[in-house]
C-alpha cells in the first residue's frame, strides 16, 4: 500500500509534490506537529502498528512523555493560538489522556 500511495504522486516517502511539481517535505504546521505527537502517542498505546513490521508494541513510558509534550505546549502557548490550532490541541490532549488511561487499566 506505501508503494500505491509513492506511486500516486510521483513522490518518495514523505514527500509531496509542490506547485512546479517537485518532491519537498510537507509544509511545517503547527498543527501538523501536534498531529505528529498524537501519532506517536498511537502508536506508543499500541494502536498503530510498525509500518515496516506491521508490529504493534506498548510503551507506556514513551506515550506519556508525548502526552506529557502535548500539555507542555498546551500551556505554553495559551492565547497564542488560533481558534482551530486551540481547539485541535485540546481534542488531541483530552483524547490522548483518555486511551493512556484505559490503555493502562487494560
Amino acid at each position: 500500500m506505501e508503494k500505491e500511495s509513492e506511486n500516486m504522486c510521483g513522490c518518495g516517502e514523505g514527500k509531496v509534490p509542490d506547485r512546479n511539481g517537485r518532491c519537498v517535505m510537507p509544509e511545517v504546521t503547527f498543527s501538523a506537529f501536534i498531529m505528529s505527537l498524537n501519532t506517536s502517542v498511537l502508536f506508543h498505546l499500541g494502536e498503530l502498528a510498525d509500518p515496516a513490521t506491521g508490529r504493534t508494541t506498548v510503551d507506556f513510558d514513551l506515550a506519556r512523555n508525548a502526552i506529557d509534550t502535548l500539555v507542555m505546549l498546551e500551556q505554553k502557548t495559551k492565547g497564542n493560538l488560533s481558534r482551530d490550532e486551540e481547539g485541535l490541541l485540546k481534542s488531541i490532549v483530552y483524547d490522548s489522556k483518555i486511551r493512556f488511561v484505559k490503555a493502562v487499566k487494560n
